[in-house]
């Protein structure tokens, strides 16, 4: 792995920053091609991936620096069109690094698919009926994945749950190891594979036939601890801005309204990442949210606390990621962002998808515990107004600065600044 600190890196010109990445990653010309807008994914391979494909949408792609896990340097490929979530992910990992980084671990890749099963005449009996057939059930569904179960996973268990009034039903859940999978398709295909024989034991009729996005078995947790004095600066001492931070916590955990944009912020980062290397950033969105409301009141992912002069982090969710399969061999920017990353096994990206949703969270609450989220945010944002409102690029920087020092992000503003700076 690369050393995930590259100092001055977004002062850097575009040939300067692939000069760096050639040197660290050891891309190819064609691979350093593959990051340029007009030699990534085109028409013809678009129009394979996709149905009634009419084009290419590019968002642009950015890198989290300074990042640790576990004592192990990365640099993390992020996706996104939003100004300041690079730049919090890449402040907070900066923050954290000189006292250990982040600590993280994920679950096997276990996931879950339902066999729904209706019109029961007796749910316990024919609940019962598919625990005795457990070791068939499996048989069955393995059969189907032969592949996955010579790489070590497969079906590894059942669960039968009832439901009662005011839809009476039957669900099988198939437990399976997805290995390095995400797994979606394989799973599928297992419920597939067994509704035939669900019917038979059941006497039921088989409905749906689908993976479940809550993969709680499928969990990712990640942890940070810095001494208060690290976070001092701006004009506030370490003990205000950890304290900001907690109490900014605190709101998200006891108001649903506050921890749906805390959770969002999370999002920001682990969406960010699961883009860059292929993976379902909208499966991944679905299964943090349900995990959120997993005890009836919706809530924060992440937990922050004080003690013996430190601030410490902590965020837990399903991260159903996968590094093999999905569009990993056939987007070609994709290929060569996941070489910069470095990553081979899937329970490795969660760990690090999760430090980073806990870095973007740790770097969100932090702004707005201090001078507030507007400040930061908003210095990024006046370069995407000076661009809308026409600057070229060379005069981007300095249309931007005089927006920020008026304190009027604006294009009219910015038209007006345009203006003034005509030879």
């Amino acid at each position: 792995m690369s050393d995930s600190r590259i100092p001055g890196f977004y002062t850097l010109g575009r040939a300067a920053r692939h000069a760096e990445l050639k040197a660290r990653f050891a891309l190819t010309d064609d691979e350093l091609a593959a990051l340029d807008g007009a030699h990534g994914l085109d028409f013809a391979r678009a129009d394979k991936m996709v149905e009634n494909c009419i084009g290419v949408l590019g968002v642009p792609v950015g890198l989290g620096l300074n990042l640790t896990v576990n004592g192990q340097d990365y640099t993390v490929p992020m996706a996104v069109e939003e100004p300041s979530i690079i730049a919090a992910v890449s402040h907070i990992a900066k923050l954290v690094r000189p006292h250990g980084g982040f600590t993280a671990d994920a679950d096997d890749g276990l996931m879950i698919t339902q066999v729904q099963v209706c019109d029961l005449p007796d749910l316990q009996r024919a609940a019962q009926a598919l625990r005795d057939a457990r070791p068939h059930l499996l048989a069955r569904a393995n059969a189907t994945q032969p592949n996955m179960a010579a790489r070590g996973g497969g079906a590894v268990d059942i669960e039968v749950r009832i439901f009662e009034a005011p839809h009476p039903m039957l669900v099988l859940h198939l437990l399976v190891d997805c290995v390095d999978a995400m797994g979606a398709n394989a799973v599928n295909s297992m419920a597939e594979g067994v509704a035939p024989l669900v019917e038979d034991l059941t006497g039921g009729r088989v409905y749906l036939r689908i993976l479940s996005n809550l993969a709680d078995r499928r969990l990712a947790r990640a942890s940070f601890r810095v001494p208060e004095k690290a976070l001092a600066g701006k004009g506030y001492t370490g003990a205000e801005v950890a304290e900001g931070m907690v109490q900014a916590w605190r709101f998200a955990d006891v108001d649903p309204y506050r921890a749906a944009t805390h959770n969002k912020g999370i999002m920001n980062g682990i969406d960010a990442v699961a883009v860059a290397t292929g993976n379902d950033w909208r499966g991944v969105e679905a299964g943090a949210h349900a995990y959120a409301a997993r005890d009836g009141r919706y809530t924060s992912l992440t937990r922050f606390w004080r003690a013996e002069g430190h601030l410490h982090g902590r965020i837990e969710l399903p991260m159903a990621v996968g590094t093999v399969g999905g569009s990993t061999k056939v987007h070609p920017t994709i290929r060569v962002l996941r070489k910069i990353l470095g990553i081979e096994r899937a329970t490795e990206l969660a760990a690090v998808m999760a430090a980073v949703g806990l870095a973007q969270n740790a770097g969100a609450i932090k702004a707005l515990a201090t001078e507030g989220i507007q400040r930061g945010h908003m210095t990024l944002h006046a370069r995407q107004v000076a661009l809308a409102a026409g600057a070229e690029e060379h005069q981007v920087d300095e249309v931007a600065r005089r927006l920020v020092q008026a304190g009027e992000i604006r294009e009219a503003a910015a038209r007006a600044v345009l203006a003034e700076l005509e030879p």
